[in-house]
């Protein structure tokens, strides 16, 4: 048998462990010992939330569409989606939100048990003019499930700082408005409120569906 002819031509090897491939087949020992871990390690590391161990989220007293104070641990024991955004922006916001909330419709259909312990969350960036009757109504726009949240300058501050969220007031329009600045992140926590991955909003309501799924039972 031509030893270090298999060792080269096994798919999953780095150089390096080909090489210490060959080392253990020398010794009598099974040669691809060494690939199958590699492989065991990968495939592990794929099944884990990309966002484990990251410290996105915690606590937040912000308020609802009736002007009642809603905490971060008011959910505790459910996933949540939070999405920071404003209900004037002109474009990105109700894209992303509509998508969200979308690829949320698909997996409510598909699994309903599950989908009724997730509370997705809409966040303004734009206290000044989003009000509580405001952010309520951009939510219930696009569901009756999406929760809109506002608040003072400083609490949405606090909240968006927990979240890496990014913002900032922008150019004056024509009317004498304003546009804001801010990312675009749509991030999945579990049940205790850690972040498990990014929901990918930038793609397709099935996609989005599909890493809700992927990462709750």
């Amino acid at each position: 048998m031509n030893r270090r002819a298999m060792a080269s031509d096994h798919p999953f090897c780095s150089k390096a462990a080909r090489g210490a491939a060959l080392l253990l087949a020398v010794a009598g020992l099974p040669l691809f010992a060494g690939c199958d871990r590699q492989q065991s390690t990968a495939v592990a590391a794929a099944q884990r939330p990309p966002l484990e161990g990251s410290t996105i989220g915690g606590e937040f007293a912000l308020v609802d569409k009736n002007g009642k104070t809603v905490r971060y641990s008011d959910f505790a024991g459910k996933y949540r989606i939070v999405y920071f955004g404003y209900s004037f922006c002109p474009d990105a916001c109700p894209l992303d939100v509509q998508k969200l909330m979308q690829g949320f419709t698909l997996f409510e259909k598909a699994e309903p048990k599950v989908a009724a312990q997730v509370q997705p969350i809409f966040i303004s960036i734009d206290p000044e003019r989003d009000t509580p009757a405001v952010v309520g109504q951009f939510a219930a726009a696009f569901s009756p499930r999406l929760l809109g949240l506002t608040g003072s300058p400083e609490a949405v501050a606090a909240a968006a700082k927990k979240f890496a969220a990014y913002y900032a007031k922008g150019e004056t329009t024509p009317g004498g408005g304003y546009l804001m600045d801010h990312s675009r992140t749509a991030f999945l926590m579990d049940r205790d409120g850690k972040p498990l991955a990014i929901l990918p909003i930038d793609q397709s309501p099935q996609a989005v569906a599909a890493e809700i799924a992927r990462w709750t039972h």
